[in-house]
């Protein structure tokens, strides 16, 4: 076993040497770190990415399949012609998707490539071998709950770095090329998706599967964005340092100090050198850093913006002392 952990640290020593055009040298203690931090990586995105494709598997066959229904993108595409043509979801699955795999490899990335073709596998294999239960006819429940798994597991295979709807890659390379955003190309394939729908099947499953992909998208969104929103707020006051002692003894928050100037002041043109105040806190947390703020200096300059996801530093809330 010991044989066979440092030959894959050799190769991958080789390997990053190579694409980093280094000459390849002998393994020592950091590149052990960085391999054992590679090596976790690659398996619990792998985990993640079979964890969406059961989730994914549970919503088509449990819940949209048996009763008719579609979703957008690549995904509605073969639930619509599975009930045109009667040829098998997992067939349609991978034959679509092939033309945005090669996309993906060509232009945007081969490990993102590689991770989507072992997704839409594992969901095809999923769909042939796994018998899922028919969990409900009725529809308000179908549509909610189907696109619930479905995008729980668009999402998860996401947050492994690979996607298992191709729709997603088209869109990134479009957007790259011309003046649309991402959100515009699926937005425009989904339209004419279920433009079609309500033709060849019917307008009320068309509405119904649009609920569906509302559904799955908010699902989606909320896997990516995680449990807890986070909100990066900026401070600018006279009263900088209060600010920070408050933000970190009371609220227990990580903060970081800029460097600034007042480009324009309460008397015009003010160019005073001040320290700029920067945190992330939940939106739990907002209100009452709003409050505290305003008892500090009710005339702080607060810029707010969503983040999506945090890393590193101080994000978990610290233990308080008594």
């Amino acid at each position: 076993m010991n044989s066979l952990y440092a030959f894959l640290v050799r190769q991958y020593v080789a390997m990053r040497s190579k694409r980093l055009r280094q000459k390849v040298h002998k393994p020592g203690p950091k590149d052990l770190i960085i391999f054992r931090i590679h090596f976790r990586r690659q398996v619990l995105d792998a985990l993640l990415i079979i964890l969406g494709t059961l989730s994914a598997g549970f919503g088509l066959k449990g819940f949209l399949l048996p009763n008719g229904f579609i979703d957008g993108g690549v995904t509605g595409i073969s639930l619509l012609l599975t009930q045109v043509w009667g040829y098998p979801l997992a067939l349609w699955i991978v034959l679509i998707n092939i033309p945005f795999i090669i996309l993906g490899y060509h232009h945007i990335q081969k490990m993102l490539a590689l991770k989507t073709i072992s997704g839409i596998l594992c969901l095809a294999l999923c769909l042939l071998l796994i018998d899922y239960p028919v969990m409900t006819t009725d529809k308000l429940l179908v549509s909610v709950f189907g696109g619930f798994f479905l995008g729980a597991g668009v999402g998860l295979a996401m947050r492994g770095g690979g996607v298992i709807d191709g729709t997603e890659i088209l869109a990134l390379s479009l957007s790259r090329k011309g003046t649309m955003t991402v959100g515009d190309v699926i937005l425009i394939i989904n339209i004419l998706i279920f433009g079609i729908a309500a033709f060849v099947l019917s307008v009320e499953r068309s509405l119904y599967s649009i609920l569906t992909y509302l559904a799955a998208a908010k699902t989606v969104d909320f896997i990516i964005s995680g449990i807890e929103e986070y909100t990066g707020v900026t401070i600018i006051s006279d009263h900088s340092e209060d600010i920070r002692v408050m933000i970190t003894e009371v609220l227990g928050r990580g903060v970081t100090i800029y460097n600034g100037k007042r480009g324009y002041g309460h008397h015009g043109h003010n160019l005073k050198g001040m320290d700029v105040v920067f945190t992330v806190v939940t939106r739990l947390e907002v209100a009452r850093l709003n409050a505290e703020i305003e008892k500090i200096d009710r005339k702080a300059f607060v810029v707010m913006h969503s983040i999506r996801d945090t890393r590193g530093g101080m994000i978990k809330k610290r233990p308080l002392s008594e």
